[in-house]
């Protein structure tokens, strides 16, 4: 079956997070994806290891799909070689620090005389300004995005989320403009530029906190549990401050994951109020419409925690879909590696590796009817210079040979 990107080439300058996940799911939609890395490799091939001399799972579990060569960006040789690559490939992506790609003698406008078709994407920490030379990582770029603000409790410090929206989510917008480029490519035969910055994609997935920020002018965010209001907006624990309040409410046996997050529609109260043993609620008007709710909101909550807290998150859970009520349990790591749903799906995945074994990773969230994507190993280091300069170049095995011995590949 053909896959959606087939025929499509990337050559991915692409390390550790960002990039990488951006350029696996090009990958997983088929598109041949050439990992350049330096002779050394890509710093997480040895970062976070759980078997020793073998690559982590950091970098198994983003290089899916793809296939490695190593170049010496620095020798005069391996800048030929690099020109002849840049030459056959559709899309270049990287994510180095600014200027780190001019400073090897390849500005876009250079690239784009190499290959004007080529499509240049890059990921950096933050746009034009200020900021733009300063090194980000993930939890910088949610501080400087707007989502560390706005995470936590009201009473404590700023906290980064679990979730690496700060990587894998600018990786997402990446792959967005990625194929839009290559769509428009269709229509003008031409090439363009394509610029994530890690701050930008962070601010873009916490927009309904600045739509927020608006609504304090107004008044008191009353969707929100906080009871007073600054300037700006409040961290405010675990209420989404959207149209219908929420909350992570306790189950027994009361380890740290027995929770369940339990959204109130109007349309759900009547049938919680049977749920939890007080059917009186359902008509008192001190309880019965959603604004009056709204002013005690920390009240109503306890007392579905009250009723929740003597039975386990999956019980609460089927009792509530009884009643279509929007629900989920907060599922642990190991729960999630473990879900059988989750594996039936093929977003929880096994894979083979040849030095580390099978191991468990992630596979395409994006699902195609007609170009399923199969989860591949990724590459070993240099795996692929053979077939790459070799076969595609036509590098004979003296000239591999030579370029092996004098520290270009």
């Amino acid at each position: 079956m053909r896959k959606a990107l087939e025929g499509v080439r990337v050559l991915d300058m692409t390390h550790v997070q960002s990039g990488p996940s951006a350029t696996q799911i090009l990958a997983w939609m088929g598109a041949d994806v050439v990992k350049l890395e330096a002779i050394t490799g890509d710093i997480t091939r040895k970062q976070l290891r759980d078997v020793p001399d073998v690559d982590s799972l950091y970098f198994t579990m983003l290089n899916s799909n793809k296939r490695s060569i190593t170049l010496n960006m620095k020798s005069d040789k391996g800048k030929e070689l690099f020109v002849d690559l840049v030459k056959k490939f559709d899309i270049l992506a990287e994510n180095f620090g600014p200027g780190a790609v001019d400073r090897m003698g390849f500005p876009w406008e250079k690239l784009q005389e190499i290959n004007p078709k080529l499509i240049y994407a890059s990921i950096k920490g933050f746009g034009d300004g200020p900021y733009k030379f300063y090194k980000a990582y993930e939890v910088v770029a949610q501080a400087m995005g707007g989502s560390m603000s706005t995470t936590g409790f009201e009473d404590g410090p700023p906290l980064a989320t679990g979730a690496q929206i700060g990587d894998s989510g600018t990786g997402m917008h990446a792959v967005a403009g990625i194929l839009a480029a290559l769509y428009q490519r269709e229509h003008t035969g031409q090439g363009q530029r394509v610029t994530v910055a890690m701050q930008h994609a962070v601010l873009n997935l916490c927009r309904v906190k600045l739509r927020d920020q608006q609504r304090l002018a107004h008044g008191a965010l009353n969707e929100y549990p906080n009871k007073e209001f600054g300037d700006e907006v409040p961290r405010s624990a675990n209420a989404s401050g959207g149209g219908q309040p929420g909350w992570a409410i306790k189950c027994a046996p009361g380890g740290p994951n027995d929770y369940i997050y339990v959204i109130v529609q109007p349309v759900g109260w009547a049938p919680i109020t049977q749920l939890i043993g007080r059917p009186e609620l359902a008509n008192d008007p001190d309880w019965a419409t959603p604004e009056v709710r709204l002013s005690k909101l920390d009240k109503m909550f306890q007392l579905i925690e009250d009723w929740s807290a003597d039975h386990d998150k999956w019980e609460v859970l089927a009792k509530l879909n009884e009643h279509n009520i929007p629900c989920g349990p907060i599922l642990s790591t190991k729960e999630i590696i473990e879900d059988e749903s989750l594996a039936e799906n093929e977003i929880v995945v096994k894979v083979d590796h040849p030095e580390r074994g099978e191991f468990t990773t992630v596979g395409m969230p994006i699902k195609l009817s007609d170009s399923p994507a199969e989860v591949k190993r990724s590459p070993l280091l240099g795996e692929h210079n053979q077939e790459i300069y070799g076969n595609e170049l036509g590098l004979s095995e003296s000239d591999m040979a030579d370029l092996k011995a004098s520290g270009v590949i």
